[in-house]
């Protein structure tokens, strides 16, 4: 692995809920037009939960082959069940891809004793040539490989190196930095975060693994580029920029319901996907229980590109060059809106 901007590539879909190929191989494309580092394929931003296994391999595949010698290629590979993981991870082994992410094993929750022991270590050691990357994501895992044991399994296994920490939590990133060495590279998993991460001398972290790249892969790479090369003026004039933008990954909305009040999180990919079929892109729906943004949720989202547009209209350029479309009319006609969202 090397430091960089990595997208969490969206997956598209037809209304049918089928994978779209095409669509699948112009996201690709775009993400190595405009300069990515590398592509993460099959993570959860790509709606793996949802995945059959059948179509997993196949975009492992797919991105790999398309990635080739063009861009870095990341597969990820974690489930809640080792063995799973192990035949995901084989796989992708067998496409020759750079790197695998296996995320913390949800749902079961093992404690970070038996995550390094009976996930990660078991891995790590089976595909040694394979650099192997937690990722770390309590919020959604309702469980976590802590500072200790990463540094732990580091020690064990030569091929885990890195981590995707999205815990949201500094004092975890710093004490990953105090366990695992200043050589150990730490990528945000957080957009929003990103900035902040890599400035900070007790975190020190190289990268992202981001969202918003699948929208402004050129920019997400250009910030993390300056921010390794130390400008950080101009990359906090651009990480300001880009803010908004990044803000969107979740989208919180007080709904008014016909027993009270509830609050209501459209959350990573639903507002991204929604943000994509706005602007033409290939994207298609969330496969469900995933479904539609509430229209206060979609006002939101629709407010904020539409003033990010207005101030900096060159964020989107490469998205009305590579897929034809008109960005202003995209955003201001609401023909392209009327089936993306549902009431409460």
């Amino acid at each position: 692995m090397k430091s960089g901007c990595y997208t969490a590539l969206i997956s598209p879909f037809n209304q049918a809920g089928e994978l779209d190929q095409e669509g699948l191989d112009k996201l690709i494309d775009f993400q190595i037009q405009n300069g990515i580092t590398g592509i993460l394929a099959t993570g959860t931003t790509g709606e793996s939960p949802t995945f059959k296994w059948p179509e997993h391999d196949f975009v492992v595949t797919r991105v790999a082959k398309a990635a080739k010698n063009k861009c870095l290629m990341i597969a990820g590979t974690g489930t809640n069940n080792t063995q799973e993981a192990l035949e995901a991870t084989e796989h992708a082994v067998k496409e020759e891809v750079d790197a695998v992410l296996l995320v913390d094993p949800y749902y079961n929750c093992p404690s970070s004793l038996e995550i390094r022991k009976e996930y990660y270590e078991v891995i790590a050691k089976q595909f040694p040539d394979i650099d192997l990357i937690p990722y770390i994501i309590p919020g959604r895992t309702s469980t976590q490989l802590l500072p200790q044991d990463l540094a732990i399994l580091a020690q064990n296994c030569p091929n885990v190196s890195s981590v995707k920490d999205a815990t949201g939590n500094l004092d975890n990133m710093k004490l990953i930095r105090q366990c695992c060495g200043s050589d150990f590279m730490i990528f945000s998993g957080d957009d929003g975060l990103i900035y902040d991460i890599m400035t900070n001398p007790e975190i020190r972290a190289c990268g992202a693994i981001s969202v918003m790249s699948n929208i402004v892969p050129k920019f997400m790479t250009k910030l993390v580029s300056l921010l390794n090369k130390g400008d950080i003026k101009e990359a906090g004039e651009l990480n300001n920029a880009l803010k908004p933008l990044m803000n969107l990954v979740v989208v919180t909305t007080k709904e008014d319901s016909q027993f009270g009040p509830v609050t209501c999180k459209a959350r990573n990919p639903l507002p991204i996907k929604t943000l994509m079929r706005v602007l033409g892109m290939p994207s298609g729906p969330c496969r469900k229980p995933l479904g539609k943004m509430t229209k206060k949720g979609f006002t939101i989202l629709l407010d904020t590109v539409k003033k990010v547009f207005a101030s900096n209209p060159e964020f989107f350029e490469p998205i009305a060059s590579y897929f034809e479309v008109d960005i202003e009319k995209q955003l201001n006609d609401s023909a392209f809106h009327r089936t993306l969202t549902y009431g409460y």
